[in-house]
């Protein structure tokens, strides 16, 4: 089906367009009264997850009340490790938790990965379908995944964590379980992205949401060879990587294949153009909690963003949008760069 709507694409492959495509990470979400009635309604948010249906009605939701350029499909990064074997609880108002957690090489050895793990991830693809289906081509649809170094962090240590310092051991003192456990992720995770694209995503996005808790060293050991395998397999859509904190990598990722790099709210566009030379597509990166600030302030700080970052750039947030914020700053917002032209 051809999309009416290919801004964010045609940005992605870094082709000349009349202005920058905007979506927000975490829009399908509380900030919309919509999706709060269906949760509402639910057991947990994994019902969600795990209803294509309902998935699918959350996704198109924002871009029926925003007006975004792209529709991201509604999911977890860790439905990775269940299909892996290692099944997660999310816990109200305390985010995710493994009742099991991987301790040792043998835990590793156990976990099944590749296409017999993404295999038990139909009900994400049905939900894919579904939501192309209902966007009828108005635009593209984003599929994701959780960078390697990012699953592992959460299964080794069990929930989220300040330090992850469980997860930083594990790269410390067992090596070769670590990376037979982050190869395993990286396998799997291929096999479920390509599963993505076959069943509707046209971008995909890797959220290395831990990335900054790493050293340098680990980070180009532990990390940065697994999202490049992930990047080198998938070349039927442009790719997006998001390394959050990640500033000492940032030099490194000019020679990973991917189209766009996803900034937080530190990174300085221009500073990385001019003396890192990246010629890459960057997305990002307004402070979520701008859009707490009265609209006029909102619109002259996307205005500013837009600035910084001259052309081939996506206009998003540095991080998710927070569930308690403004409609009315997330509209300012959005509807600020609608109505820019280069």
């Amino acid at each position: 089906m051809e999309l009416k709507n290919d801004l964010l694409l045609r940005t992605a492959r870094g082709e000349q367009v009349e202005r920058p495509p905007v979506w927000l990470m975490r829009q399908a979400g509380r900030i919309l009264p919509q999706y709060r009635a269906i949760r509402s309604s639910l057991s947990g948010f994994k019902e969600l997850v795990e209803t294509p249906a309902l998935a699918a009605e959350v996704t198109i939701q924002p871009v029926d009340e925003l007006d975004v350029d792209a529709a991201i499909i509604f999911s977890d990064i860790l439905v990775i490790p269940e299909a892996m074997g290692l099944p997660y609880e999310l816990v109200e108002k305390k985010g995710p938790l493994f009742p099991k957690t991987i301790q040792n090489l043998q835990d590793v050895q156990a976990l099944q990965s590749g296409e017999n793990a993404a295999a038990e991830l139909q009900y994400v693809f049905d939900a894919l379908k579904l939501t192309k289906e209902g966007l009828n081509g108005r635009v593209p649809l984003i599929g994701f995944s959780g960078a390697p170094w990012t699953i592992l962090s959460y299964m080794v240590e069990g929930s989220g964590s300040k330090t992850f310092s469980k997860a930083k051991k594990f790269l410390y003192t067992q090596p070769q379980a670590a990376h037979l456990l982050l190869q395993k992720i990286t396998d799997t995770t291929i096999a479920y992205l390509k599963q993505k694209i076959k069943h509707g995503a046209d971008l995909i996005q890797v959220f290395d949401s831990w990335a900054g808790i790493l050293t340098p060293a680990q980070y180009r050991v532990f990390a940065l060879p697994y999202i490049q395998q992930i990047c080198e397999a998938i070349d039927e859509v442009p790719i997006t990587v998001f390394a959050k904190g990640a500033w000492f990598i940032l030099d490194d990722l000019k020679d990973v294949s991917c189209q766009t790099i996803g900034l937080d709210w530190n990174m300085n566009a221009a500073l990385l153009r001019q003396q890192m030379g990246i010629n890459k597509v960057f997305q990002g990166n307004l402070d979520p909690c701008q859009l707490y600030a009265p609209i006029k302030e909102i619109e002259q700080a996307a205005l500013d963003m837009i600035t910084n970052f001259g052309r081939k750039h996506i206009a998003n947030l540095g991080h998710g949008v927070y569930p308690d914020t403004p409609l009315d700053g997330v509209k300012a917002f959005v509807n600020t760069v609608k109505n820019y032209s280069y």
